[in-house]
């Protein structure tokens, strides 16, 4: 079955040209042209992928992602945001507020389909069964599930795979630049602080169990699990 994708885009050259790629490369494409429209949309039927613009008319595109990630029924759903502003600080504050990738205006749509497959490969990878138990933490890949002291962990897709890597490699320390090549992957082209940023997200969603504090920090080498 084709992907469902949802693209949020109030300019309608850019809905139009996306739309075209998107179609031309296999998937299924749905369009809103502002928050509300999308809203209903996903209510409708939530979309594998959302590809979201910064700027919207009404409520903006970043406080959709945060929407988005706060209701149960769409936190897993992947957002590549879509902008004109690509200053660090703004970037930063798309992967603070869930966005999984980040594509800056303008962009080609070769380079947007690619981005797409990554990040739908990366949320739902193929072949995997696996289930990881460190102390009182147990992963089930499978099942997308983490389970700290028997109670459910809720993860974003993007912290879910960080957190599945490092339990997979406990007691070795990886670099912000290792960890984007593991779980971001080699051809994604962010800034190291994001592995910061969702370290912290992770950190915070292990905190009520008290697990967080086996995401160590090593300092001036980066980051280490351990039991």
């Amino acid at each position: 079955m084709a992907k469902d994708i949802l693209i949020v885009e109030d300019e309608a050259a850019i809905r139009e040209m996306v739309g075209f790629a998107i179609s031309k490369a296999g998937f299924d494409l749905r369009q809103a042209a502002d928050a509300r429209d999308a809203e209903l949309m996903i209510a409708n039927r939530v979309p594998d992928l959302v590809l979201l613009d910064w700027m919207l008319p009404g409520v903006s595109g970043i406080e959709l992602a945060r929407r988005l990630k706060r209701e149960e029924t769409t936190r897993e759903v992947p957002i590549i945001m879509l902008t004109a502003r690509g200053e660090e600080e703004d970037k930063v504050r798309g992967f603070e507020v869930g966005a999984d990738d980040y594509v800056t205006k303008p962009f080609s749509p070769r380079e947007l389909i690619a981005r797409i497959r990554a990040v739908l490969r990366r949320a739902s990878p193929e072949g995997e069964d696996e289930r990881i138990e460190v102390g009182p933490l147990v992963l089930d890949t499978a099942g997308h599930r983490v389970l700290a002291h028997g109670e459910e962990v809720h993860l974003g897709p993007t912290e879910f795979r960080l957190l599945r890597f490092l339990m997979g490699h406990p007691e070795r320390v990886y670099s912000r630049s290792q960890l984007l090549d593991r779980v971001w992957g080699g051809n994604v082209y962010i800034e190291e602080r994001t592995v910061d940023v969702h370290v912290r997200r992770l950190r915070k969603a292990l905190e009520p169990s008290g697990c967080d504090g086996m995401l160590q920090t090593v300092r001036g080498s980066g980051y280490r699990f351990s039991g």
